[in-house]
């Protein structure tokens, strides 16, 4: 018996369709052609979610191949909805160069069809999917080099399961994660020698030293969904963490990054009720734009009680392909944390003079310049109005102040001990 993958599923609905072809439109989402990164397991969940509403009220039925491809076919009535979802799913992607407009790939991230008119070349598309997919299994199960499968697995990790993930959270229960807690500092850069000053850090656990200390060997990535119920998790250990005040090593003002879930959790709430009242303002929630646009609704609702409450928000994981796609103000953020690239100056003046008119727009003041490594990063957003910097470069720099700051004090010493020396000389001189 034939298994009923998507392919099949795909090739009979359409041959289903040949007497109903009228008032049906498809679109085919080329998601194979987009880089790997962006094939990641979340993202084409999350793409295709943005059709599940009228899948739900029966106007089309939505197909996930194997490949990451994604084929919606619907009744044109709902036209203004599916081109409302493919703006969604645009933004999703917006950072790959398959939407790069002018690119040379630029018009294959997605394909239309007339059902009615298109129908044998639809049929022959879904034909050639299920044979590319029986030849895909007959090579997988005959020719498959043990040997480098392993070497792989070894390389990468044994993957992340439901049973494994339950094994990390029932450890999490009793681990002490204090000794995890990383702080990142966000600092203005100000003066020709370039002087950092923290603003607020942001504290994070360190996947890596958590893999390490828990589960050794196992990529904890490896299933984004997964890794979401996982941070989730880890989101409210947290938050139990900075509840304790009697911790001094979680102080002063400090960013935390939550997901759009664990704002509407009991553990958040009990966290807010442990929080004085006037450190809140101090408090800046990050939040992943993906995560936000998953779920808009749950992300307005959040919104409204932690900004009722006196709570920063800032959105994370922006880069200046998808910042002209995200209004700051419209979602009532108080801060976009924008990730350095070196092809902001070095992709062509077209394309900075964009970059500085999308930072002007959104306001330089309200723009964290994050992963700057590099001088030239903090010298680009110093030169168009950014204030707050974060990243490799911005740490050496306050090593170098902290070194700087040493020098100065064992000067201080030396002088003041000098002098004390030349007092007591004087003195014995006298008697």
């Amino acid at each position: 018996m034939q298994t009923q993958n998507q392919e099949n599923l795909f090739y009979d609905y359409i041959r289903r369709l040949e007497h109903h072809r009228q008032g049906r439109e498809m679109v085919h989402f080329h998601l194979s052609k987009l880089r790997p990164f962006n094939r990641r397991e979340h993202h084409i969940r999350v793409a295709a979610d943005a059709f599940e509403g009228m899948v739900k009220d029966l106007l089309g039925q939505i197909f996930v191949f194997k490949n990451a491809d994604i084929i919606f076919v619907f009744k044109t009535e709902a036209m203004g909805q599916v081109e409302q979802a493919i703006e969604k799913v645009k933004f999703l992607f917006g950072d790959d160069p398959l939407l790069e407009e002018n690119g040379p790939h630029g018009k294959d991230f997605n394909s239309w069809y007339d059902v009615e008119a298109d129908y044998e070349d639809i049929v022959a598309m879904a034909r050639d999917l299920v044979e590319k997919d029986k030849s895909a299994r007959a090579a997988m199960g005959g020719s498959v080099d043990v040997k480098t499968a392993l070497l792989a697995k070894q390389e990468a990790g044994e993957r992340m399961t439901p049973r494994i993930l339950d094994r990390v959270i029932e450890a999490l229960k009793a681990a002490d994660l204090t000794n995890m807690v990383r702080r990142q500092y966000v600092c203005s850069v100000e003066g020709p020698q370039m002087v950092p000053t923290a603003r607020f850090s942001e504290l994070f656990i360190s996947i890596s030293d958590l893999r390490e200390t828990l589960l050794p060997g196992v990529n904890l990535t490896s299933s984004p969904w997964l890794f979401q119920h996982l941070t989730e998790t880890l989101d409210r250990r947290v938050l139990s963490l900075l509840s304790k005040t009697e911790d001094r090593d979680i102080t002063g003002d400090i960013s935390i990054n939550l997901n759009v879930a664990t704002l509407l959790s009991t553990e958040f709430m009990r966290f807010d009720e442990n929080v004085i009242a006037a450190m809140r303002g101090n408090i800046v929630l990050e939040l992943q734009h993906l995560d936000i646009f998953s779920d808009l609704n749950a992300y307005l609702f959040a919104r409204e009680y932690v900004k009722e409450r006196g709570y920063r928000i800032c959105i994370d994981g922006v880069n200046y392909k998808t910042l002209p796609f995200i209004d700051r103000e419209r979602l009532g953020a108080d801060m976009i944390k924008l990730i350095w690239s070196s092809d902001i100056i070095h992709g062509g003046h077209d394309l900075t003079d964009q970059v500085i008119r999308q930072i002007m727009l959104t306001g330089a003041k309200q723009i964290i310049l994050s992963r700057c490594d590099s001088e030239e990063a903090v010298e680009f957003g110093r030169n168009n109005g950014i204030e707050l910097f974060q990243g490799r470069h911005v740490e050496a720099l306050i090593a170098e102040e902290g070194r700087r700051k040493n020098m100065r004090t064992l000067k201080k010493r030396a002088a003041a001990h000098d002098k004390m020396n030349l007092k007591k000389r004087s003195l014995s001189k006298r008697t």
